[in-house]
């Protein structure tokens, strides 16, 4: 006798929806914070010697918690279709050797669209008493899914004012991603990822070959805007918000071009960028809030 298939529409679990992950837990050494600064080409002098993370480092505490909420949300024979399609940091002070952190993540959210599912995963760092050191919202994007319905809440928005293009570029600075860097870059984070390791395997997705990891690419970016508008002083950054509109290849040349929003009551400025290859966009939608 045959198996009768089921013709249940697939949908997303909403009992899965603001459901914390375990704890994990994530001890910060000095050796590690230098090693992600070798791994991005980081220049300031505080990260290279491992005696403060660089703001992209806070990827690395969380990385095991980062895809985790989606399994107890999205089906799982679509797992292989999501892609990471925005990061938004809030940084409360900055990570620092010796500590012991605590990271948890929790879906809060999705949005179904014509090409897919839009859905938002809420990330938090706690130090050992259990005060927050950073916040973070990754958007997720389904492509192909869509249930049909709009649920919860998205990450918060970081749209680029295309008026700031008629405005003075206030910081311009044009980076190269080593050959090698992914090979650096992978052991440094944690990523094991083999679209960035394995040239058969990224061409196999549909990748022209190796691609850099994204956060590697947003790491060269947020060192450039600390050393040109932030006094290369991470405690001054309290936001980073981009969207990943493209990959990166090996040996190629970024171009950030970074643009003054508005000047803030409470102390900081904010700022909008954009980074490039060859003029076509890679990083959009960028937000940088650092304090004066």
């Amino acid at each position: 006798m045959g198996v009768a298939l089921s013709t249940k529409p697939l949908k997303f679990n909403d009992e899965g929806l603001d459901k914390w992950t375990e704890e994990h837990t994530f001890t910060v050494e000095a050796d590690r914070l230098a090693a992600y600064a070798a791994a991005t080409n980081d220049p300031i002098p505080a990260h290279v010697a491992g005696e403060v993370a660089a703001p992209v480092f806070a990827i690395v505490p969380v990385f095991d918690a980062l895809l985790e909420p989606a399994l107890d949300v999205v089906p799982l024979s679509v797992l292989g279709r999501v892609l990471h399609g925005e990061q938004d940091f809030r940084f409360h002070r900055p990570i620092r050797p010796g500590e012991v952190l605590t990271a948890r993540g929790r879906m809060t959210g999705w949005e179904g669209q014509p090409n897919g599912t839009r859905a938002c995963v809420y990330l938090e760092t706690r130090d050992a008493e259990g005060e927050l050191v950073n916040e973070q919202f990754v958007t997720f994007f389904i492509r192909g899914f869509d249930d049909g319905r709009a649920v919860g809440e998205l990450s918060p928005g970081h749209k680029f004012d295309e008026a700031l293009r008629g405005t003075p570029v206030v910081a311009d600075v044009t980076q190269r991603i080593d050959e090698d860097q992914t090979f650096r870059y992978s052991p440094a984070s944690g990523d094991p990822m083999p679209i960035h390791l394995d040239e058969q395997v990224a061409k196999d997705s549909g990748l022209p070959g190796i691609i850099a990891h994204g956060f590697c690419v947003l790491a060269f970016t947020s060192h450039a805007i600390l050393e040109q508008l932030g006094g290369s002083d991470v405690a001054r950054l309290k936001r980073l918000a981009v969207r990943f509109a493209k990959p990166v290849l090996p040996g190629q040349e970024i171009r950030t071009q970074v643009f003054k929003a508005s000047a803030d009551a409470d102390g900081a400025t904010t700022y909008a960028f954009e980074t490039t290859v060859d003029g076509v966009p890679v990083l959009r939608d960028g937000l940088a809030v650092l304090a004066d």
